[in-house]
């Protein structure tokens, strides 16, 4: 799968991906292979942080 590029449509698909199938951010990019800090640098661009708490990006 490829994410998409714009910051606000991949924050959502990848909380919906966390949510319904992935137990960390971690693992989700190992399923895809894509490195976290490349998703986490673009979300953070937008406002977003990851908390592995609540295992989604929330903002900031």
């Amino acid at each position: 799968m490829t994410l998409p590029n714009d910051p606000l449509l991949l924050m959502s698909v990848v909380n919906t991906k966390l949510r319904d199938a992935y137990p960390s951010l971690g693992a989700l990019c190992d399923d895809l292979n894509v490195p976290s800090a490349e998703i986490e640098e673009k979300l953070r661009g937008v406002g977003y942080v990851y908390s592995a708490e609540l295992n989604q990006f929330i903002r900031q």
